[in-house]
């Protein structure tokens, strides 16, 4: 138990346990240009596309976030293996032969990547995980909304509950 302690309150925080490892993304640092290429190499895309098809991959468990996804752009264009140009208002991105070159060569690399990305999100099981994070984010909203006007008897009840939720769901 943390106890932190401010002028008004003290909180207590329990450290989360070491069995839980809290992953937020299924590759290694350096590995999302890999993924970024793939891509682009299946379909030229905007940023925000970028974005949003890696969402669809990953079933919404990774969403890559533009800090991540236009610096890595802006490198793989400056090493040659990605073009720009403006269509429509927007920077649509291409591989480049050199890209292309460049996913072959490493053809390794990026089915270690697809290993990795497979067992972090389960793609067997994907509907049944979708339909539970969905649970819990019907249950965070119901928090969000609730919180706010409960009194410190319903907030304890609330912390409990989850709490147990916490522990049973840890067990397995």
């Amino acid at each position: 138990m943390i106890a932190i302690t401010d002028q008004y309150h003290q909180h207590d925080f329990e450290p989360s346990p070491p069995h839980i490892h809290h992953h937020r993304r299924p590759f290694q640092r350096g590995d999302f240009k890999y993924i970024l290429l793939q891509h682009l190499k299946e379909k030229p895309s905007c940023g925000y596309e970028i974005i949003r098809a890696l969402e669809d991959r990953f079933h919404r468990f990774y969403v890559p976030s533009p800090g991540s996804v236009y610096p890595t752009l802006q490198m793989l264009e400056e090493m040659g293996q990605v073009t720009s140009a403006e269509q429509d208002g927007k920077k649509v991105y291409s591989v480049t032969e050199d890209g292309l070159k460049f996913l072959e060569e490493e053809k390794e690399s990026q089915e270690r990547i697809q290993e990795q990305m497979k067992k972090w999100y389960n793609p067997e099981k994907s509907g049944e995980i979708i339909d539970t994070m969905h649970e819990f984010e019907k249950l965070a909203g119901l928090l969000r909304d609730r919180v706010r006007h409960a009194d410190t008897e319903k907030l304890s009840r609330m912390r409990s509950i989850l709490s147990r939720a916490c522990e049973e769901i840890s067990k397995d």
